[in-house]
């Protein structure tokens, strides 16, 4: 398994980042062979920047033809070849017609630059598509995303990841834990007891990820990156945080919920991905490490992010102890919830 840092060599300076503005995000739309049209609506992304950019197309069939979706990624996050990584993810997904938004393909390439005087700043482009978060899942649609995400997990496990990072305890855990520590983000009377128990969380799941099987997934599968229309049915989008890791990091965060109902929906899941995609049961065993080590990613990724005006805004209560005082209590838990070494597998016998 790799154990590629938590660290990007991303190109570009911040404050270019922070300083975009619509007269320089559509003179970079326009030198790709666009005409825009003046209209530029900057979308709710906080890791990256969106614009919605309406474009002359005499040929649009649809009103979402006449615009296209410009990520302008920020810098010092992902190399170029880590972003071309996830863009080769996308394209071989569309490829065999699996539901995702892949950049749009402009002479051959689909990873763009701008200038030094504006940057440089790595930017691509992506069709516009309409659709909605699903508010819930229903029995039919559990059975059609566990399909949907076997596929797509198929597709993954055919190609590896050379620069991505991977989802491993070493780097969202003790990674994370040494970057958030030198940001002196947590409160003094909070740290020490932080610390302690990270560090135990991490020594307490490190075991289990010995012998899983890595590959490409998505790593962010939540709701908020799943999308719905009456037409299309369900489609991923959102594949930043594409990671080498275990596939069930996907699982739990499509069906987070630790009571009976979740278990038995992910269940049902898990019969449909398995008509796609190997799955063992003894993989259910790391979702409560990997809960864990979200927590531990998300503080670290507030606590970098806090020099970006939108951070504060976004995050008002990161810096009041309740915070910290929970996240604790959220790492205690998770010691205890990830003591359980095994899982039984139906399939194993």
């Amino acid at each position: 398994m790799s154990q590629n840092s938590n660290k990007a060599w991303g190109t570009g300076k911040t404050e270019h980042f922070y300083q975009l503005n619509p007269s320089i995000i559509l003179k970079y739309i326009d030198q790709l062979g666009y005409k825009t049209t003046g209209r530029c609506l900057a979308l709710n992304s906080l890791e990256n920047r969106v614009y919605e950019i309406e474009v002359e197309n005499p040929a649009a069939k649809t009103m979402s033809e006449n615009f296209v979706i410009a990520k302008f990624y920020r810098p010092g996050r992902w190399s170029q070849e880590q972003i071309q990584e996830e863009h080769q993810f996308l394209k071989d997904l569309i490829t065999i017609e699996i539901p995702a938004i892949a950049p749009i393909e402009i002479n051959g390439a689909t990873l763009f630059k701008t200038s030094d005087e504006d940057g440089p700043l790595y930017y691509c482009l992506f069709p516009k598509r309409g659709g909605r978060n699903p508010d819930e899942l229903r029995k039919e649609d559990i059975s059609r995303l566990g399909r949907l995400m076997g596929r797509m997990h198929a597709v993954g496990k055919n190609r590896k990841f050379d620069h991505r990072i991977s989802l491993t305890p070493q780097v969202y855990g003790q990674d994370n834990l040494e970057s958030l520590l030198s940001e002196n983000a947590i409160p003094e009377h909070y740290k020490a007891n932080y610390e302690t128990l990270a560090r135990q969380f991490i020594e307490v799941i490190t075991p289990k990820f010995e012998k899983i099987n890595y590959q490409r997934i998505h790593g962010d599968c939540h709701w908020g990156n799943l999308l719905h229309t009456e037409a299309e049915g369900f489609f991923f989008i959102d594949f930043d945080d594409v990671v080498s890791g275990p596939v069930v990091q996907d699982f739990w965060l499509m069906i987070p919920g630790r009571d009976d109902h979740s278990k038995a929906q992910r269940e049902e899941f898990i019969e449909s991905y398995t008509m796609w995609a190997d799955f063992s049961h003894k993989e259910l065993a790391l979702i409560e490490p990997l809960r864990g080590l979200r927590y531990l990613h998300f503080d670290h990724w507030i606590a970098k992010r806090w020099e970006d005006p939108s951070f504060p805004t976004a995050f008002p209560h990161f810096q009041e102890d309740r915070y910290w005082a929970e996240r604790i209590n959220d790492i205690r838990e998770q010691i205890s919830l990830s003591q359980n070494t095994y899982v039984y597998d139906p399939y194993e016998y």
